[in-house]
């Protein structure tokens, strides 16, 4: 499943993840990666509760890029 996350960084250099799709799904880590790979075992055990919970679990987002040369 693929889910958009918000990445941003802190005053103190701390780097913050969120996934809007999951409310209050939210992580950190002192760098990108870090934090990248916080959120996806945040958003892993998010899901699990809610499946272990009957709640109904939001969609994966489909997405494309698209390159336009201008």
């Amino acid at each position: 499943m693929r889910y958009r996350v918000l990445i941003s960084q802190d005053e103190d250099g701390v780097f913050v993840v969120e996934c809007p799709s999951l409310p209050g799904c939210v992580s950190q880590g002192n760098n990108r990666r870090e934090a990248l790979d916080n959120i996806q075992d945040a958003i892993s055990g998010y899901l699990e509760s809610l499946k272990k919970h009957k709640e109904p679990v939001p969609p994966s987002i489909e997405e494309e890029i698209i390159e336009v040369v201008v």
